[in-house]
């Protein structure tokens, strides 16, 4: 009589051999339409990329970090999620975006995504040497090396795939005006104000042509924020800024006239590409939604606009925001955590103003 039992060695290979092949659907379509997020930039998106770099731009240590799990200072300049941390959830993808640089890193995580981002970093040359941080051409580089590790694991054309339909997210620019041409000499000596945003402009549209050529075609760009608004900036530039803390609106001014040009810009190389279906470059507006939680704050539960959490919360940022500095109680009720960065809950609401431009992206 015959029997239809299997050999258990048989049958452990077969669970093997299918419990691969679920990784590997899991891999490719662990969303419907987006398959990963790469993140490039500055503080505003590094998630402790700078933690393994020579730099003093570092956050690893309290009080950031002070509202994250188990109270972890990750190297997020803020007390806990980044507006990425909260976009990744969004895309099913996972719960936080991981640094590039954790040597912990496993290779599901690359899939998913990770931020390649290093605090103080910008789109001007210039901007990573003064804090000794990972320029964006470096960004792209370790973006580059990721890629390769993938295409070991899933094959050239499955990773072509997989870039396909990943959102790349950049956000960075405040650096290269606020700590750059403003606060130092150099720039200001070779460049008009309007010629410096040009120069900055011809990076960008560079770095977008460079992540367009390596497959990107799902592309948010953040632009920049009310500068003006930025306690350091009105410490830096009121004529008594202990009395006056209103935003210095010519700074302000600046960022709403570099907007105008990057989204001229991004509409321009829009046209440019070749547009295989799906393939699109979205423009995040977050000057708008800041700006809105600073003047109607009460209406977002926000009481402080003027200062951060940390310290006197005018100057404190990266190791001036340390464990003997004074911090709020609630940071929930601060629009900045240091004299840059905004708090968890603003980051929050800068990622549900930005859904709708996120869905569209994903949409095509």
């Amino acid at each position: 009589m015959e029997t239809s039992d299997t050999h258990p060695l048989l049958s452990l290979v077969h669970l093997c051999m299918l419990c691969l092949l679920c990784f590997m659907v899991t891999i490719e379509a662990s969303n419907d339409k987006v398959s990963a997020m790469y993140v490039f930039g500055d503080s505003t998106v590094d998630s402790g990329n700078n933690n393994y770099i020579n730099t003093a731009f570092k956050s690893d240590f309290p009080p950031y970090g002070r509202d994250f799990a188990n109270q972890v200072p990750t190297g997020r300049f803020t007390n806990g999620k980044l507006a990425t941390d909260f976009l990744a959830s969004y895309l099913g993808l996972k719960e936080l975006l991981p640094p590039y640089l954790d040597p912990n890193l496993s290779d599901k995580e690359l899939i998913t995504g990770v931020s390649f981002a290093s605090a103080g970093s910008g789109f001007d040359p210039l901007t990573p040497t003064l804090g000794n941080v990972i320029p964006i051409p470096k960004q792209l580089e370790h973006f580059k090396e990721c890629k390769k590790r993938m295409e070991g694991m899933l094959g050239k054309q499955r990773t072509e795939n997989h870039m396909n339909n990943a959102v790349f997210f950049i956000s960075a620019g405040t650096n290269d005006f606020v700590i750059n041409y403003f606060t130092l000499p150099i720039r200001r000596k070779s460049f008009t104000l309007l010629n410096y945003g040009q120069f900055l402009l011809q990076h960008v549209k560079d770095f977008i042509q460079n992540l367009w050529t390596e497959g990107a075609r799902k592309i948010a760009f953040v632009g920049l924020p009310p500068m003006g608004c930025l306690p350091i900036m009105i410490t830096f530039n009121s004529d008594n800024a202990f009395l006056d803390r209103n935003c210095v609106d010519k700074y302000s001014a600046v960022a709403r006239d570099h907007n105008v040009m990057l989204q001229h810009e991004l509409f321009l190389m829009q046209l440019n590409f070749s547009n295989p279906a799906g393939a699109k470059i979205s423009y995040i507006d977050i000057y708008g939604p800041l700006a809105n939680m600073i003047q109607e704050h009460e209406k977002f539960g926000l009481d402080e606009v003027d200062s951060g959490c940390c310290g006197s919360g005018y100057i404190e940022t990266t190791f001036l925001c340390n464990e003997v500095s004074y911090v709020c109680s609630d940071p929930s009720k601060y629009v900045f955590f240091d004299s840059l960065h905004p708090t968890e809950k603003v980051y929050h609401n800068l990622f549900m103003a930005a859904r709708h431009n996120i869905d569209a992206l994903i949409n095509g």
